[in-house]
């Protein structure tokens, strides 16, 4: 069974339709119908906020999520000035990740920069490297030098 391509216009012309399909979650699977990349491109599906992504960062995800707490549901001016007082080593990575996000927001998805607000920010744990430090008669003990994938997501209120 082959999906049928639309063009632009018939996407436009039919986008409350298409959005209400899209919405709207199957019975059997409870997944939203499949759009294509152009379909999501032409109808903004994913244009209402500013997403940034920090991978193989060199801090443990659970001192991130610290920081990561503090400004869940914060406006981006106050965001950023907790993240400039919060001594904690987290707070630079995530200061640079936020504007990152909010450059994201404002030069791609054309969001107003006044209205941001962090609607997520949340720290997954990234691979391990395993390290070993020398101990008393032969022995090693194992270093674990922990990494994380630190994600900040922007939205207007």
């Amino acid at each position: 069974m082959e999906k049928k391509v639309l063009s632009k216009e018939e996407l436009l012309k039919n986008k409350d339709q298409i959005l209400a399909q899209y919405k709207k979650t199957s019975r059997q699977f409870q997944k939203p119908a499949l759009l294509t990349t152009k379909e999501k491109k032409v109808l903004r599906i994913g244009k209402d906020e500013g997403r940034a992504i920090l991978r193989y960062a060199r801090i443990s995800d659970r001192k991130a999520k610290i920081v990561l707490d503090l400004i869940k549901g914060k406006g981006i001016d106050e965001a950023y000035a907790i993240l400039r007082y919060t001594p904690k080593a987290a707070s630079e990575l995530i200061y640079k990740l936020l504007k990152s996000a909010e450059a994201n927001a404002v030069n791609n998805n054309d969001l107003n920069r006044d209205a941001l607000y962090v609607a997520e920010a949340y720290a997954t744990q990234g691979p391990t490297l395993k390290r070993i430090q020398p101990r008393a008669r032969g022995s090693a003990y194992r270093i674990r030098k922990r990494t994380s994938h630190i994600t900040v997501v922007l939205k207007e209120r």
